[in-house]
């Protein structure tokens, strides 16, 4: 005679129910409807993080960028699970992967922000730039070696605006060497970062 555990595989739970109406509503193409279960969703912490990574591998595009706006809401969520969204096939969903690193910062995503910063979707690259500047000095080598690496402009003014929002004084000599860019835009955040370090000289060309 075989052995049954009484009431444990019966029926779900009153808050397993609650669960999967809350991802429902999540999921439901209603932007407003998924947006106001997110509190809700996050407040069931880390019994709803499965769930929600089982979503991020979703073929829909819409299921995989709000499961990862909960994500980013969520302050169970760890880092090492945003970072593979970075790489996501969709660019809304890759920003939202930035986005969401702005909220969970640390120095393990740095590797592959920096690649990011070459995403061909200009709000990603911006955002994995903000992202870098979160997490601070731990940025800071990589973003120098993107400056010395003579990377296209644009990569390179996302990289010097980070590194003058992170005001570390080892960006010093690259700040003072995009003083002389021919981009106002680059001139622009040099200054920018040399000031915030204390440095207020005014700088002219010659």
């Amino acid at each position: 005679m075989g052995q049954h555990r009484a009431g444990r595989t019966a029926h779900p739970s009153a808050r397993q129910i609650n669960m999967q109406d809350l991802l429902a509503e999540l999921t439901s193409g209603d932007d407003t409807r998924a947006e106001n279960s997110i509190p809700a969703i996050t407040a069931l912490g880390l019994e709803v993080m499965s769930a929600l990574l089982d979503l991020t591998r979703a073929d829909e595009v819409d299921s995989r960028w709000w499961a990862v706006r909960a994500l980013a809401a969520s302050p169970h969520t760890l880092t090492l699970d945003l970072i593979p969204l970075l790489s996501d096939s969709a660019p809304e969903v890759r920003a939202a992967a930035a986005l969401a690193l702005c909220n969970h910062p640390h120095e393990s995503a740095v590797t592959a922000l920096i690649k990011t910063l070459a995403d061909e979707d200009s709000l990603t690259a911006g955002l994995a730039g903000n992202a870098l500047a979160k997490i601070g000095s731990p940025s800071v080598p990589s973003l120098l070696e993107v400056m010395k690496n003579e990377a296209p402009i644009g990569i390179r003014l996302i990289a010097l605006r980070a590194l003058s929002e992170i005001r570390d004084h080892r960006a010093i000599p690259v700040l003072m060497k995009s003083l002389s860019e021919e981009s106002a835009v680059l001139q622009y955040w040099a200054q920018e970062g040399l000031e915030r370090l204390g440095l207020d000289m005014v700088y002219m060309k010659p």
